[in-house]
């Protein structure tokens, strides 16, 4: 086998998002995975956040994806009930995939995005990933094959790779290797790299289900996540094909013993709100700890991890995969960027210092979340099932609660949109302060660092689509004399597109386009191939030469 550039170990939706996204900016890429091909993955993942979806936009998976999952009517709400047969507490209003585009109302219902998210399971989207790699001519794709006796050194990386199914082994070089392999990550490992942090925060005993006719024995209109919030049992389940399979959550008591020890028939029987007597089929167990674990370092030379390999939390807001593939996409275009040669290997310090302090962040705001709902079951009245006005109260109270508490990870702007790089050796900082941001709020920013906010053209289009896949500099003075800019982009072979876009006037920005406010008053908007904001100016730089040395990683080498 030619050694390859690049080498990602595990073919999950981070590991498969990174080949491809790869393989589109032109680097050679080899991904090894233990599965077989068209083996099926663990129903985890139940969430595209919209930043992800705006990934597969640009990759043309968007489509493909959004018509994938749960039937196009289904509603995506979620629903907190006595249990899942029993009274509604409230409902949180989520579009179905049909009217995602079209109904604008709700906390979820108008993104500053060209793609909304879209809720599907990973035992859907990871076979679109996997098909979409598959084909492409610059993937090669290994599976039933382990990655082991990883060797790490600066420049290159050493592995062996064994079959699974014929015992044989072959070592294989490449420059740089990357760990999407998960929690128990052999590249982790190798790089030596520790978790730190919380180690369980909840253990939940999670079962997958087939069961026909449960659909039918609700009051209730369906919905892909409906909670169950009584006295005896705390639980969630999910829709996963909307007519007859079923995730569904045990969050397990701090009193009570492991996995096997609680009843998980009955537990399951009390979260649905069912008798002996309904029937069901188990598919598969999927217990698991929620935790919040940060590993030191996501490099050591030419090796990085990222995804469950980097950092694991408890999964609300659905972010874990979305946010292992914020880490895939950021060390793409990095990667390309040196393997493509218009960048020096020091850019590649970019990645941790800029996705580490932003996965703290995020894992701390899941944390905060999650120990407000451990807190929100802990304290269910005993009356909330009784008829009457006492329990018509009690009912109230929890469901307004729960509402306020679940709103903020089920419509999560802030977590898409509001993070940003704050201490990156390739973004020229202006010292202006990033705003703030919340899991569900936040502040369109040109700021350098923030996310390029979204715009809709006057042609209707997505100020997204119309960018390139290198740098792209707004200019939003048709007048503005960027040459000099181009000039030295052109003389370090950095890809630059200057894009024109028609400033919104005062009226626009306030009334129909609110996004647009964000640039009124803008000049020059450079931003980087990840929709990141890397420099801004009401005029090009007096030294154009050096802002580009400066966002390749060369800004402290002899020009």
């Amino acid at each position: 086998m030619t050694e390859p550039d690049v080498v990602i170990v595990g073919a999950g939706p981070v590991g498969l998002t990174l080949a491809i996204d790869l393989a589109w900016r032109g680097i050679d890429v080899t991904v090894v995975e233990t599965r077989a091909r068209a083996e099926p993955p663990e129903p985890k993942c139940n969430h595209v956040a919209a930043r992800t979806m705006e990934i597969f936009r640009r990759l043309g998976l968007a489509e493909k994806v959004r018509n994938a999952g749960l039937p196009a009517d289904y509603p995506h709400d979620i629903s907190y009930r006595t249990t899942f047969t029993g009274q509604e507490l409230t409902r949180i209003k989520i579009p179905c995939r049909r009217d995602r585009f079209t109904v604008k109302d709700g906390p979820d219902g108008d993104w500053p995005t060209p793609e909304p998210p879209h809720r599907i399971n990973q035992i859907f989207l990871e076979p679109i990933l996997f098909e979409h790699a598959a084909a492409q001519p610059r993937i090669t794709i290994i599976n039933r094959t382990s990655a082991e006796d990883v060797v790490v050194e600066d420049h290159s990386a050493h592995l062996c790779l064994r079959d699974l199914d014929s015992g044989t082994e072959r070592r294989l070089s490449c420059r740089f290797l990357i760990g999407c392999d998960g929690a128990r990550s052999v590249v982790r490992k190798a790089i030596g790299a520790e978790f730190a942090g919380d180690a369980v925060v909840q253990r939940v005993q999670s079962t997958y289900i087939r069961a026909p006719d449960l659909i039918d024995r609700q009051q209730h209109e369906p919905a892909w996540g409906t909670g169950s919030i009584n006295p005896r049992r705390a639980g969630m389940v999910y829709a996963i094909d909307g007519r007859e399979r079923w995730l569904v959550h045990n969050y397990m008591k701090p009193d009570e013993g492991d996995f096997e020890t609680v009843d998980r028939d009955a537990c399951i029987r009390t979260i649905l709100g069912v008798g002996a007597d309904f029937k069901y089929d188990i598919i598969s167990k999927e217990d698991w700890f929620g935790r919040r674990l940060i590993a030191e370092k996501f490099r050591r030379g030419c090796a990085f991890i990222a995804g469950d390999a980097a950092h694991i939390w408890v999964p609300y807001a659905g972010y874990g995969m979305n946010a292992g593939i914020a880490d895939a996409m950021n060390l793409s275009w990095l990667l390309a960027a040196h393997l493509n040669g218009w960048a020096p290997a020091s850019i590649l310090d970019a990645y941790e210092a800029e996705r580490w302090p932003i996965t703290s962040q995020v894992s701390r705001f899941a944390m905060s979340h999650a120990e407000a709902e451990i807190r929100r079951r802990g304290a269910v009245p005993e009356t909330i099932e009784d008829s009457g006005a006492v329990g018509e109260q009690a009912r109230r109270e929890v469901g307004r609660l729960t509402y306020e508490i679940n709103v903020r990870q089920y419509a999560c702007a802030g977590l898409n949109f509001g993070s940003y790089y704050d201490r990156s050796p390739i973004i020229a900082y202006d010292g202006s302060a990033h705003p703030a941001y919340t899991m569900d709020g936040y502040t369109p920013s040109t700021v350098p660092g923030c996310r390029t906010p979204h715009l809709w053209c006057k042609n209707g289009k997505s100020l997204y689509d119309a960018m390139g896949e290198g740098y792209t500099l707004l200019r939003f003075d048709p007048a503005a004399d960027v040459a000099a800019l181009e000039t030295a982009a052109r003389k370090r072979g950095v890809p630059l597109k200057v894009l024109d876009v028609e400033q919104p006037t005062t009226d626009q920005a306030s009334t129909g386009h609110p996004t647009a406010a964000i640039f009124c008053g803008s000049g020059l908007v450079l931003s980087r191939p990840d929709q990141h904001v890397a420099w801004r100016g009401d005029r090009q730089p007096a030294d154009p030469l050096a802002l580009i040395d400066r966002i390749r990683g060369a800004a402290n080498q002899v020009r």
